[in-house]
Formats: structure tokens, C-alpha cells, sequence
């Protein structure tokens, strides 16, 4: 049975990556002959709009993609929800909007007039789900230590989720082109080659202890030219996870829903987090402010204020 597909959408959310994914998405599902427009509304003239947004002379298959809806002024708007109550034939208009701006008031009107693709900003657990799903779309089943393990490494950012995923599965195909079971080891064995980018595998070094461990990496990354600010970013993160859960005990799951943090890096957080005091705890908190301030230009060498903020960090876990 053939699906019928609405000819306007509207994506709405502050999320540029759910909100290209679902345009996508919806470019997929139209004739692979169909002409593809894509325009800032912002930039646009009224014009323009209303020549894109008009009846095709020859009423062939075209899509047209409308971005920053809600950078555009009232006259452009206007024309637009003109467009989208009475689309022209052949025509798929995708409207994106953040949900905010100046032409808020209009997003409502929008809804009713379209079928509507949300791309808010996920939270931590629905990120989880996310990386779970994005993971089955490539025809895996991930553990949740193996989704745990991913969004320790990687981050919150979907893109470079996205990006590790399709990396990992491809990097994990046997000589036949399929994929066993994808495991944690899998996941550090990748993140080995990109952690310090975003500076975790320094930071999980500094607050277990690891002080040779965690200078050795950090004069790598500095010598790769990975940015400073990068490494203090996620010192920052994780001496405020410590902070989080150094006095926690109980059910690891139970915590992470209370915190909404991952199971798995609740875990493994709570149990570097035992070894840390009240005082030494307070005393990293104020060396990832100050680095903080030095690697952002107040202070003096910002690759001597890394080392020194990593070496001070692991010794009081040590």
C-alpha cells in the first residue's frame, strides 16, 4: 500500500542536526527525479519566495526547503503560510524553523497547517534512546555499557555521535561485510584515535589517579595540536561528575535516573568517585575554574596551564 506523503512539512526545533536529518528524511521519501530548491528565508526576497512557492508551469515533482523561517520578517512570512495553506501541485514544502525568533507567533499557525517533525535538543536519557536507535538503523543491537561507553567518549553532540557510530559499525564488519556484536572494548579501541580531541581519555586518566598516564596523553594531544580549551571543557566535566557523586552511595541505575546521567558512566563514576574527599574535590573545582580562565586568554601559556591543571587534578585522586 503507497503512503501518501503531505505536501508541507514543518521542522521545528534548535536541534540543526535532527532538523537536517528530518529534512532528509523527508527528501527521501519524494521521487528521486524531483527537483530539490533549498532557501534562507532570511536572505530570501519576497520575490524569490513567491516565484518558489508558485505553480509550476509544467507542474513537475519539486521540492522546496525554506530554512530560518524564523529569521524572516512579517512580508516573507506571510507569503509563506499562503504557500503552505494552499500548496501548489507537485510541490513539497519543508518550512524549518527553530521554534523561537521574531516570527514566533507563527509557529502555531505552521502546526496547523503541516505535518510536523520535531528536532528539540534531546536529553540525557532520550539521547541514550537516540544512540540506540541510531545504532538499530545501521542493523545493531548495542548493550547499554556499549551506549554508556559512546556518550562517555564521544559527547553529547548527535553529529559526532552519528559520525562514530557509522564508523564503528564499519570499522567492526568481518571479511563478509557483516557486524558481530559491537562491544565496549570496540568503542575505546575507536575513541583511542579520537578521545583527545575532546579530551575524555585525559580527563578519566586525571581523576582515577593516573598521573603519568594522564601527562603523557595530555602532551600528545598538545603536541597534535588538540585545543586547550577542549581538554579544560572536559576536565571540567568530569571533576563535576566526581562532585556529583563522591558522597553518593546505593543502585547505580537508581542514581543515574535521579542525576539523569547514563547507568554506565554512573557506575563507573561512583566508583573512581569513592576515592576522592570532600576537600580534594573542592580544590579541583577551583583548578578547572581557573584553567578555565587561563586557556581562554587570562592568564599566561595556556599548554603549561593544561599539564600543570591534569598533573594537580591526578594527584589529588592519586
Amino acid at each position: 500500500m503507497t503512503v501518501m506523503l503531505h505536501p508541507v512539512h514543518f521542522v521545528v526545533g534548535e536541534d540543526d542536526f535532527l532538523a537536517e536529518r528530518a529534512t532528509q528524511n523527508i527528501i527521501a521519501q519524494v521521487s528521486p527525479a524531483a527537483e530539490v530548491t533549498t532557501l534562507r528565508a532570511g536572505d530570501v526576497t519576497e520575490g524569490e519566495l513567491l516565484q518558489a512557492t508558485s505553480p509550476s508551469l509544467f507542474a513537475e515533482e519539486r521540492v522546496v526547503v525554506i530554512k530560518d523561517t524564523d529569521l524572516a520578517g512579517k512580508e516573507p512570512t506571510e507569503l509563506l503560510l499562503q504557500a503552505a495553506v494552499d500548496p501548489a501541485p507537485g510541490m513539497t514544502l519543508i518550512i524549518v524553523h527553530s521554534g523561537k525568533g521574531r516570527n514566533k507567533s507563527y509557529v502555531q499557525k505552521f502546526r496547523k497547517v503541516a505535518e510536523v517533525h520535531a528536532a528539540d535538543p534531546l536529553n540525557q536519557r532520550d539521547r541514550q534512546g537516540w544512540v540506540m536507535n541510531e545504532f538499530r538503523s545501521h542493523g545493531i543491537r548495542p548493550t547499554p555499557d556499549v551506549v554508556g561507553a559512546l556518550l562517555e567518549s564521544v559527547g553529547s553532540d548527535l553529529r559526532e555521535l552519528a559520525s562514530a557510530i557509522a564508523q564503528l559499525v564499519a570499522d567492526t564488519k568481518d571479511a563478509s561485510g557483516t557486524n558481530s556484536e559491537i562491544t565496549v572494548a570496540d568503542v575505546r579501541a575507536y575513541y583511542t584515535g579520537v578521545a583527545e580531541v575532546s579530551g575524555f581519555d585525559i580527563a578519566d586518566q586525571a581523576v582515577a589517579g593516573r598521573t603519568d598516564r594522564a601527562l603523557a596523553s595530555t602532551r600528545r594531544a598538545l603536541q597534535l595540536g588538540i585545543s586547550p580549551v577542549a581538554i579544560a571543557a572536559a576536565l571540567a566535566h568530569k571533576v563535576g561528575d566526581i562532585a556529583k557523586l563522591y558522597q553518593t552511595r546505593g543502585n547505580p541505575d537508581q542514581v543515574a535516573r535521579t542525576i539523569g546521567m547514563n547507568p554506565y558512566v554512573a557506575k563507573k563514576t561512583m566508583q573512581i568517585a569513592r576515592g576522592w574527599s570532600g576537600d580534594a574535590v573542592s580544590r579541583a573545582v577551583i583548578i578547572v575554574a581557573e584553567l578555565d580562565a587561563e586557556v581562554k586568554g587570562q592568564g599566561g601559556d595556556p599548554d603549561f596551564a593544561i599539564e600543570d591543571a591534569v598533573r594537580r587534578i591526578a594527584q589529588l585522586a592519586a
